[in-house]
């Protein structure tokens, strides 16, 4: 018993960055199954309430509004608990934090040459690069790269993105949905092209 317990303890304080791109993937997730992205307190009291309802979990409000950045409270470490990832996969249809993350792999294995030569990695970008970007039904952005990953919209159409914006990339790939972390305009994660995807994906000179 005594055992048990030591292995649920060392297994709840295992602690993940929030940074990895597996993670804004699940979020993303989540948001699709939910219905939305949670901007408020009212819509993080819902989100644990569906929780609840379809796992029988308990999940602390705090805890995801702190990984959806909504939250004003520092989490020093910036990291999130391996329990809460677990769950999260749970309520996306999956047995946990590593059958999500191995979902991932396959599905990147599938789409590998399909997605060759339309993949942009912020990491090979220089300081200033310019890239226009597109999504369904008439969405055009182009973006400049201020580095770490962050990116300014210098201008938009059509669009609820605006110049002057900013947020973070780790990378893009036309025909899939475009996640923005550290968005500037909503509190946490930000969706682009969720059904379709990227349409148009292009490094400007």
């Amino acid at each position: 018993m005594f055992l048990l317990l030591l292995r649920t303890e060392i297994y709840n304080d295992m602690h993940i960055s929030c940074d990895i791109p597996q993670i804004a993937a699940l979020k993303g997730k989540v948001e699709e199954i939910f219905g939305s992205s949670p901007q408020t307190h009212t819509h993080f009291q819902e989100l644990i309430s569906c929780i609840e309802v379809a796992l029988k979990e308990h999940m602390s409000e705090s805890t995801l509004e702190r990984l959806w950045g909504y939250s004003t409270r520092e989490n020093k470490r910036g990291t999130v608990s391996l329990r809460t990832l677990d769950v999260l996969s749970k309520y996306c249809g999956f047995s946990g934090w590593e059958d999500f993350c191995a979902s991932l792999r396959k599905r990147q294995l599938k789409e590998s040459g399909f997605f060759e030569g339309e993949t942009v990695l912020t990491i090979s970008l220089k300081e200033g690069a310019r890239l226009r970007i597109g999504w369904m039904p008439d969405r055009i952005c182009v973006i400049r790269y201020l580095g770490d990953n962050l990116f300014e919209v210098e201008s938009a159409e059509n669009t609820s993105l605006e110049k002057g914006d900013y947020f973070k990339v780790l990378q893009f790939q036309k025909g899939r949905p475009l996640y923005l972390e550290e968005f500037s305009s909503v509190a946490g994660s930000y969706v682009l092209g969720l059904e379709h995807g990227l349409t148009t994906l292009q490094v400007l000179k």
